[in-house]
């Protein structure tokens, strides 16, 4: 017997380890701990949403055996959102598949579309599902950058000509969890027109699709002529409405790939609990102020991130959506590491944050910060942080 399993060999340490090491030393030692690391709202879903939870959990009847791929209800309310929102009209029965978040949604479609061997392009840093999912699969994962530039269709095009066996996927996420960055859909035309031309499968992750302030709000891959032909592409109910707890997302798009998804899922899984899909349902359906008021909080956030971190030493970039900010490790603490870096600013500030080698090594000279506490809490760390570096 060999001592360890095939595909536990081909997952590294865990690089956020040390970092909740850290911040669970630092709370048993009474420090009050500002996490603004992991990407976890802290507000609760609308009212109306609950209360649809509740009233359906009553019924006797809503407790049995769900549908793996979601309920009817569910799938054609999804298709209602991207017709809304996206002018893309879906088909519930064939088009759309609801996931138990996006995370599991990526990992089994990795799982239905991958063979050992097969080679996935994968931006770099980025959320580590996007890589890891086809890795656990037994795919190779080749980097690609994850700025919309010039030279990512030039990255694309090396490794389309360098690597062997030739690539069958790549995955793309924007707005990009961690680096923030949007793109337009001028870019997706040309990621779809070089996914027909090389014959490849496009998977997009619009998991941040409402959460966006200062320009116009982040496109689908499918509003593109032809993008269902090559794309599908996951949402998350766990930002938009404040149900991470939740685990409710959706694939959408190419009809083969949501088949196998769907094919995969049914052997594995349920679904989600009735009362939780029928509740996603009033959620997609309800006022569009719920949505508008959760994007106000967090840019209210952003800006008093950005300008307390500012005062306090740490000029920040100013994210355009998602709800982090990729900020570069200062350069008096560059020596460290992003995980040394993170680990000070808990044991000296009582600051967490998330080191950004954790989302691929790109990340190295980076910590992500996500924006998951008030206002009042954003401006304590801030003080926090500047006084470490006084002393430091």
């Amino acid at each position: 017997m060999t001592d360890e399993y095939y595909r536990i060999k081909r997952l590294p340490p865990y690089v956020f380890a040390e970092v909740n090491a850290a911040k669970a030393a630092a709370r048993a030692a009474g420090v009050d701990v500002i996490d603004l690391g992991m990407g976890n709202p802290d507000t609760p879903p609308p009212d109306a949403v609950i209360a649809k939870l509740a009233e359906v959990a009553a019924d006797p009847r809503a407790h049995r055996y769900s549908a793996s791929r979601g309920i009817p209800g569910l799938r054609k309310a999804q298709a209602r959102y991207y017709e809304r929102r996206f002018n893309v009209k879906l088909n519930p029965e064939t088009e759309i598949c609801v996931t138990l978040g996006s995370k599991e949604g990526l990992a089994n479609l990795a799982q239905a579309i991958t063979a050992p061997g097969d080679v996935i392009l994968s931006p770099n840093p980025s959320y580590p599902i996007h890589a890891f999912g086809f890795i656990i699969a037994g795919a190779t994962v080749r980097s690609i950058p994850v700025s919309p530039g010039p030279e990512f269709f030039t990255s694309l095009e090396y490794q389309m000509r360098f690597t062997v066996p030739r690539p069958t996927g790549m995955v793309i996420g924007y707005p990009s969890n961690p680096t923030a960055e949007t793109v337009d859909l001028d870019f997706y035309r040309e990621v779809v027109a070089f996914a027909k031309k090389h014959e490849l499968w496009v998977i997009s992750d619009l998991a941040y699709a409402e959460i966006y302030f200062d320009g116009n709000p982040p496109p689908s891959i499918l509003e593109v002529d032809g993008g269902r032909d090559v794309a599908v592409e996951f949402t998350s109910m766990s930002k938009t409405f404040s149900m991470a707890g939740w685990r409710m997302g959706f694939a959408v798009g190419n009809e083969r790939m949501i088949g196998a998804l769907t094919r995969v899922k049914s052997y594995l899984d349920y679904g989600a609990f009735t009362p939780i899909q029928v509740a996603a349902v009033a959620a997609l359906d309800g006022p569009e102020e719920e949505i508008a008021k959760r994007r106000d909080m967090y840019k209210r956030r952003r800006d008093v991130l950005i300008e307390s971190f500012g005062r306090a030493g740490w000029d920040l970039p100013v994210p355009n959506a998602s709800m982090y900010v990729w900020a570069p490790v200062p350069e008096a603490f560059a020596h460290l590491g992003a995980v040394g870096f993170a680990k000070k600013l808990i044991e000296e500030a009582g600051v967490a944050v998330s080191p950004g080698v954790g989302f691929g090594e790109q990340g190295e000279a980076f910590v992500r910060i996500a924006f998951v506490e008030n206002e009042q809490r954003i401006r304590q760390a801030a003080r926090q942080v500047k006084a470490f570096f006084q002393k430091a």
